[in-house]
């Protein structure tokens, strides 16, 4: 040992004699900025360079990324106006001991296009809707506003088990979902059933997915709203928070390198931003500089936690200037603000290859869930101010009155069409049979595994011996 040792120790000074390292750690300490600025220099100039093939290839990283330290430009410059050169960029330096504060001296603005009447506000920049495309808008969220209606309805009458509504955030959904493209993929959370309509999903899937039954794409193993659309684009919605964020800027990184015409987008509540995929998949899409918009309904509530229980941030927006993503507040109850922020968006995504960060400002005016009160967290009559004076259905609708675009009549034939479509969609699902018991086990492997089919004999057995606990309209 005390022989390796001697060798250990010689190997080590005759390396740092190469270096140029000063032998005792003292001189280190006092070692020059500069000799060591040199060193680096050095040592990075004897590093192994790609060749050329690969710096010059087309790459899907940005190639800034990956130089080195210009050290030998900083050792000839040393003095107090010295700036340090890092891979990211350049930073200089300063002589006074300072904090960089924790708030802004004002808060980051929202932008709105109309104000709380519908009334378009002077000098408003946005992006022009067409006649037919603002009366879709209009006729969607009528019929999400509807749908929603109904369908809670029928959980509280126990013919399905589980809803969750988006009234007070249906300019989010519809207005959002018109500025992007069916190539577009969506990563929504559990919230966003409006641009699922918007792309063309019909009321009866809808009903047959709340109902689970056989003409349910995902065969009934899924919980009611948890919508899914291979044909429109839109991933299968997933209880658990935010995991959907990473999720998208993976999707958007493969639009990237195939050099596709479009983007993803992924939709999470404020609730999911405190959670760490949120803050993972904003450093992720940054870093590779993916075409993801992350949009963030801020409703002021995370089922029963405030906002004020969540962060101490300028809300959401701010978080992005942090990871290096652009970013923007819009009012989530005005449809025409929505509709323009997401355009915008989509086209700096994808021209500008870059990740965008749009936070909308809302209120959840419907309970969390039917397995929810928010009453009992919040008061009643707060529920009720949003309902009445800033419903964004109302506020799009009065936009276009004035527009001369919609009436009286075209209201109530929208609305008494949506509700006739939807009674006879339900009626319909209610109809069709349960998936049988043996499409639990399936569409997983190709040849089930011994355990899976261990577990299937287990639970016809047991519905056998309990056929009481278990649906009586489930096939065996």
């Amino acid at each position: 040992m005390h022989q390796w040792m001697r060798k250990s120790g010689t190997i080590v000074n005759h390396f740092k004699s190469l270096l140029l390292v000063p032998n005792n750690l003292s001189s280190w300490r006092s070692y020059s900025f500069v000799k060591r600025s040199q060193f680096a220099a050095s040592f990075a100039h004897n590093l192994p360079v790609a060749d050329g093939d690969f710096i010059n290839s087309s790459t899907h990283f940005c190639p800034r990324r990956f130089e080195s330290v210009k050290s030998e430009k900083m050792a000839n410059n040393v003095d107090d106006n010295q700036a340090l050169e890092l891979p990211e960029g350049k930073v200089k330096f300063t002589p006074k001991l300072r904090f960089i504060s924790e708030t802004a001296d004002e808060r980051e603005c929202c932008y709105r296009v109309l104000d709380e009447t519908g009334n378009q506000i002077s000098s408003s920049n946005y992006v022009e809707v067409s006649k037919e495309v603002a009366i879709k808008m209009y006729t969607d969220m009528v019929t999400l506003q509807t749908m929603d209606t109904i369908f809670y309805e029928a959980q509280r009458q126990g013919r399905i088990s589980f809803y969750v509504t988006a009234v007070g955030e249906e300019a989010i959904n519809i207005a959002s979902a018109a500025a992007l493209k069916i190539d577009d993929i969506v990563f929504p959370q559990y919230r966003e059933a409006g641009v699922l309509l918007w792309r063309g999903f019909t009321i009866q899937e809808f009903a047959n997915q709340c109902f689970s039954n056989k003409a349910d794409y995902g065969k009934g193993r899924q919980m009611p709203i948890h919508y899914g659309s291979n044909k429109h684009n839109y991933v299968t919605v997933a209880s658990t928070v935010a995991t959907q964020l990473p999720q998208a800027v993976g999707a958007a990184y493969s639009l990237k390198m195939e050099k596709q015409d479009a983007c993803a987008i992924a939709y999470v509540g404020d609730g999911g931003t405190s959670e760490g995929d949120f803050h993972a998949a904003l450093n992720f899409a940054a870093v590779t500089e993916a075409p993801v918009i992350f949009f963030c309904r801020n409703n002021g509530w995370a089922i029963s936690t405030p906002t004020s229980d969540q962060f101490r941030s300028d809300g959401v927006v701010v978080k992005g200037r942090a990871y290096g993503v652009r970013s923007i507040r819009v009012d989530g109850n005005d449809a025409l603000a929505v509709y323009s922020a997401v355009h915008a968006a989509r086209d700096m995504a994808i021209r500008e290859q870059r990740p965008i960060l749009i936070e909308a400002l809302t209120y959840r005016v419907g309970h969390h869930s039917t397995s929810d009160d928010s009453t009992k967290y919040r008061p009643v009559e707060e529920i009720e101010w949003w309902k009445m004076e800033r419903d964004p259905v109302t506020r799009f609708r009065n936009w276009m009155e004035n527009n001369s675009w919609w009436s009286d009549k075209a209201e109530l034939e929208a609305r008494s069409s949506a509700r006739k479509q939807i009674l006879h969609a339900i009626q319909e699902a209610e109809k069709v049979d349960k998936p049988p018991v043996a499409d639990i086990f399936t569409d997983v492997y190709d040849s089930p595994p011994s355990h899976l089919c261990e577990q299937e004999k287990l639970l016809r057995e047991a519905i056998k011996r309990h056929p009481e606990d278990y649906p009586s309209d489930v096939p065996l």
